[in-house]
């Protein structure tokens, strides 16, 4: 093990509280750290890569962009294609944050693209949960657990994922319509086999990113009709890194709301409609916290992404049965609430 490893370790299981980050690029998520904290950066470095396999075994502080670069020379790729907010974004905070991009519709969120991990419980043991091959599940629950868990139920030393071969073929249609029709059109093309691995509405222009082999693709996309975007890697980049001017509005929070796709379209006054309708971004008023009961009316949740807010943790709050549960998972992994004290389910502790 590593110095760092080791110190984090032992400061444990002297029940020394300890919060951790990557390279913070979505602290903005979730609420403040209670302590000060320690970034893992210098835990990084690739453990294990074979392409025949389809799996890749990082240090948790190993950056997104070493990772894709590394893949893409074997012409493969993450399948949840994780936003990043900076250079810097770990993997570790991609796992810690449970965030996917707009090819989840296609290929699975984060959750689905983890095979096993290594983490420091609050009792300062390096434990080792799942395996690094696909066929492996044992543990595979306790790993898809800490997905989404923003590090509170152990720090995040080592993470193994799949990664599939990237597509032949990428195509983007576009299509001018209200976000109404949009909707509709996107219910419609997901009954059909068409291979599509995104589909985003903004600004009345229906995006359909069209994944797989140059005939499939080219079929689909005359099936589809409309132009064909030229400069697709930007686009996409820009809807997933939050870098499209639509996200960004003054005076304004940026919220996310998850919610079934068919929820109807005057339901949520949305600015981008994304994952096939069932992510909407929208922006509200400064501490308008409305939107959690609209959310849940729906039968979705939503997550607040506004640097600005400095109360609470800005996610949807938990039902009491699910918060019953998320506090005996945690109290089990740390049960003196020692681990990132404040960022999530901090009456655990």
């Amino acid at each position: 093990m590593s110095d760092l490893i080791d110190m984090l370790a032992a400061r444990l299981k002297n029940k020394q509280p300890i919060s951790v980050i990557g390279s913070n690029t979505k602290g903005f998520l979730g609420g403040a750290l209670t302590d000060e904290p320690l970034s893992m950066r210098e835990h990084a470095g690739i453990v294990n890569y074979e392409p025949t396999e389809l799996v890749l075994t990082a240090k948790a502080g190993t950056a997104l962009s070493e990772i894709n670069t590394l893949l893409a020379k074997s012409g493969q790729m993450l399948p949840f294609e994780p936003p990043m907010f900076g250079e810097d974004s770990t993997l570790g905070g991609a796992m810690a944050s449970g965030l996917s991009g707009p090819r989840r519709i296609h290929l699975g969120s984060a959750r689905d693209a983890i095979l096993g991990l290594r983490l420091i419980n609050g009792l300062g043991q390096h434990l080792r949960f799942g395996g690094e091959v696909m066929k492996n599940v044992a543990g595979y629950d306790l790993s898809r657990l800490s997905v989404g868990a923003f590090g509170t139920l152990g720090i995040l030393t080592e993470i193994s994922v799949k990664v599939l071969p990237l597509p032949e073929q990428e195509r983007t249609q576009m299509l001018t319509y209200s976000n109404a029709r949009a909707l509709s059109e996107m219910i419609r093309i997901g009954r059909h086999p068409y291979p599509v691995s995104a589909m985003t509405w903004v600004n009345d222009m229906l995006y359909v990113r069209l994944s797989g082999t140059g005939r499939g693709v080219d079929a689909a996309a005359k099936a589809l009709g409309g132009e064909t975007l030229a400069n697709q890697k930007r686009y996409w980049n820009s809807i997933c890194h939050h870098m499209h001017p639509s996200f960004k509005q003054d005076q304004e929070w940026l919220w996310r709301l998850s919610v079934p796709p068919t929820t109807p379209i005057n339901s949520i006054p949305f600015e981008i409609l994304d994952w096939a309708g069932a992510q909407r971004w929208v922006h509200a008023a400064p501490f308008d916290y409305s939107l959690f009961e609209l959310a849940e009316s729906l039968g979705g949740h939503a997550t607040c992404f506004s640097s600005e807010r400095v109360e609470g943790t800005g996610m949807q709050p938990l039902k009491p049965l699910v918060m019953q549960l998320s506090h005996r998972v945690k109290k089990a992994l740390d049960p003196f609430g020692l681990i990132n004290r404040g960022r999530f389910l901090e009456e655990a502790s």
